[in-house]
């Protein structure tokens, strides 16, 4: 079953005339890609400590100017001609680590204003984006593919970060931890279908050999 393109593969697509361009520089000025990687990890850190002290305006614009940094580090293995399995997995864990210490700058704001549905919705948040992830690497460890569902990670920061810039801080985690859950079960049944497929496949299989 081969996974359509998501809305990050045509984001990537549809900007790629400046990312290139924007890569290249980057490239020539010495950084790696794995410290771009980790600049987006330390800015988003500094958005999450903006945004726990309730600054949900100026935590955005941090949060969003390094959220797009952190675009540019597979571009950047890309061109250099060095892209590797190690990149890419420190790639995809600052990105969950990124998302956690996100939801935690909001966990600590929530906390300290005593609101706990903003708390309890921002720890259902964090869950969905995680199993979202989850759900896709333990499916492609299984040979299956999961690059399906309503909010992956860009849909996410597209709903957080401008609910955020006009300071509607719950509003953005209700909605991250309704669609995030369901798009973790959109993966589940996605998985699922493969599964009782590739099940059929080998009962057929199996039929002919003993015929």
């Amino acid at each position: 079953m081969n996974p359509k393109p998501t809305f990050s593969d045509r984001l990537r697509i549809i900007f790629k005339w400046i990312i290139d361009p924007i890569a290249t520089f980057l490239n020539g000025t010495g950084l790696t890609p794995n410290a771009i990687t980790l600049l987006g990890l330390a800015g988003t850190t500094v958005a999450a400590y903006i945004l726990s002290q309730g600054n949900m305006t100026l935590g955005a614009i941090v949060l969003f100017l390094f959220v797009i940094i952190d675009v540019f580090d597979g571009t950047m293995a890309r061109l250099r001609g060095e892209p590797s399995d190690f990149g890419a997995f420190v790639d995809s864990v600052s990105d969950r680590y990124a998302e956690f210490i996100t939801f935690g700058g909001l966990l600590y704001y929530f906390l300290t204003h005593g609101d706990m549905l903003g708390a309890m919705m921002t720890f259902a948040a964090a869950a969905g984006s995680v199993l979202v992830s989850y759900v896709k690497a333990r499916a492609e460890g299984l040979n299956f593919t999961a690059k399906v569902g309503l909010l992956s990670r860009v849909e996410r920061y597209i709903v957080l970060i401008p609910l955020l810039l006009f300071n509607q801080p719950l509003l953005a985690v209700i909605i991250i931890a309704v669609l995030g859950n369901f798009t973790a079960l959109q993966r589940i049944f996605h998985v699922r279908v493969q599964g009782h497929e590739r099940m059929r496949k080998v009962r057929e299989a199996k039929k002919e050999y003993v015929q």
